[in-house]
């Protein structure tokens, strides 16, 4: 039998009905399975019902087309089956006026069919049946509303967060009771948060890996390289059958020869099983097992879906085609001035950035570009690089600290480099969210460039890149041994075992002003 047309609306546990004290309602035979729900109450006296029932329904009788002789015959057997086959869930019998008491044969046919039969006491009327029915559905409904813009508003704060994609899929497992997987392009799981599928399932029969295996299984057919299962029966084999705990065949939102479909559900045992295609045709996917479809759960999903899509997609600031030319032309020996055109600007800014909390995986670094403005990023080790337009100026990123050049060109892109890293040492050292590399003009401008590069290099020549790297801290730092250690991640005594060395080496006093001006000045030439 074809599942019943429902609303949509949220349906009526059998229970809340029951549980009105105003209504005086019991159930007085069937199974009490608080698991039984309605969705609209309807009164006929009809002998048969079944023309006029749409499935769903507590249907609502008084007994006006009983017939004296029923309770000898299959009256009411008949009655009931036909009740059952078209979907109804509960039969309501009101006392009064035509019977006094429920007839003992239907509540035996009720015991029989598994339907639950409840007693309506002479002063409910059946108009106040139905209007209690409404009304809880009603109050279903504002629950509903509630519970789907509490799981949007706290999807969105979780994509606010530093770790983005992780953040998403714990909030959407935790609202939809199950767990939330996100697959890459090449089909493995890239991230996952929720119960595992050993707990998730429902009761039959298949592991925690069979789970997995039918999720994997859904998600490629979504993905857009994925070739769409034909329509049709399975072939025939050793385990063709759709036995107990098989698979359903998945259901796609829409299936053509000639692309994957955008979603894709399937029932594995009792579980429901989604998948959705994220971005246009990236290839990741977001799959979602739990043990119950409540109403706002594909809203909710959708949402993170959404949120998904923008976070692991390229953020355009420019044709990807430019990009990959850009590339190409550089592979092949061009110069950062004759590429930099390709990506949309003339007048740059390098961010070095490094999160809080753990190493930067590449779908939050992509989010931090996104963030930031540009799709042009590198996560690469512990550190960040952004490539970013000076016209879009960077600022404070939650869970992020933040180092940004100068604005430089295309052909200062490496010095503007070094910068960035210089200021997210900085950065790091006091503790601050964002610092930038200064810029403004100084008296070191003064100097033409080629003397003071001949000067820096002879004045620092006994130093090591390492030493001089440690001594410019230092002195950024005015001198501090903690924060300096801090910025180059060494232990303090490093730090003055190295100055000490610097000092030895050079033959100056580090502790005399002026001796620090002029080894800063040759520090900033270096």
């Amino acid at each position: 039998m074809p599942d019943p047309a429902v609303p949509p609306t949220p349906p009526v546990p059998l229970a809340a009905l029951l549980a009105r004290e105003d209504l005086g309602l019991r159930q007085i035979a069937g199974p009490a399975d608080p698991d039984t729900v309605i969705h609209w109450a309807h009164t006929s006296e009809m002998a048969d019902p079944y023309p006029y029932l749409l499935g769903g329904e507590l249907l609502l009788t008084a007994g006006v087309h009983i017939p004296e002789a029923a309770g000898s015959g299959t009256y009411f057997d008949d009655y009931v089956s036909r009740i059952v086959t078209a979907g109804g869930v509960a039969l309501g019998f009101g006392l009064a006026p035509v019977h006094d008491t429920v007839p003992r044969a239907l509540v035996a046919a009720c015991d029989s069919y598994e339907l639950p039969l409840i007693e309506v006491p002479p002063r409910t009327t059946f108009s106040g049946v139905a209007r209690a029915v409404w009304q809880l559905m009603a109050q279903a409904r504002h629950a509903e509303l509630r519970r789907v813009t509490e799981a949007q508003q706290s999807l969105a704060a979780a994509a606010s967060r530093p770790d983005p994609v992780p953040s998403v899929l714990r909030q959407l497992a935790r609202r939809v009771g199950g767990r939330a997987v996100l697959f890459g392009p090449d089909g493995a799981e890239v991230a996952a948060a929720g119960r595992g599928a050993e707990r998730t399932q429902a009761a039959g029969g298949l592991d925690g890996r069979q789970v997995r295996d039918a999720l994997a299984a859904l998600a490629r057919v979504v993905q857009p390289t994925a070739p769409v299962p034909p329509a049709g029966p399975a072939p025939a084999g050793p385990g063709a059958g759709a036995g107990p705990g098989s698979p359903t065949s998945p259901t796609a939102a829409h299936n053509t020869p000639s692309a994957a479909p955008a979603s894709a559900t399937d029932t594995v045992s009792g579980l429901h099983l989604a998948a959705w295609s994220l971005g246009a045709g990236r290839g990741f996917v977001l799959g979602v097992v739990s043990p119950r479809r409540e109403p706002g759960d594909h809203t909710v999903a959708s949402v993170a879906a959404v949120l998904l899509s923008l976070l692991t997609g390229e953020h355009q600031s420019g044709s990807g085609a430019a990009r990959s030319s850009a590339l190409v032309r550089l592979l092949l020996g061009a110069s950062a001035e004759d590429v930099a055109p390709l990506l949309g600007g003339g007048r740059w800014v390098v961010v070095h950035a490094r999160p809080d909390a753990g190493a930067p995986d590449p779908v939050a670094a992509s989010a931090l570009g996104a963030a930031l403005g540009s799709p042009l990023v590198d996560a690469a080790g512990d550190v960040v690089r952004v490539l970013l337009p000076a016209e879009r100026e960077p600022g404070p990123q939650p869970g992020w600290t933040l180092g940004v050049s100068a604005v430089a060109g295309p052909a200062e892109w490496a010095r503007a480099d070094v910068q960035a890293g210089r200021a997210l040492a900085r950065a790091r050292a006091v503790r601050a969210g964002l610092v930038r590399y200064g810029d403004r003009p100084a008296l070191a401008d003064l100097v033409p460039p080629a003397d003071a590069e001949a000067h820096a290099l002879a004045l620092l020549a006994p130093l090591t890149p390492a030493l001089a790297e440690t001594l410019r801290t230092w002195l950024s730092l005015h001198g501090g041994w903690d924060r300096t250690a801090v910025a180059l991640d060494v232990h303090r005594n490093t730090v003055r075992q190295r100055i000490a060395k610097c000092a030895a080496l050079l033959e100056l006093d580090l502790d005399d002003p002026d001796v620090r001006m002029e080894l800063w000045f040759a520090l900033r030439r270096r």
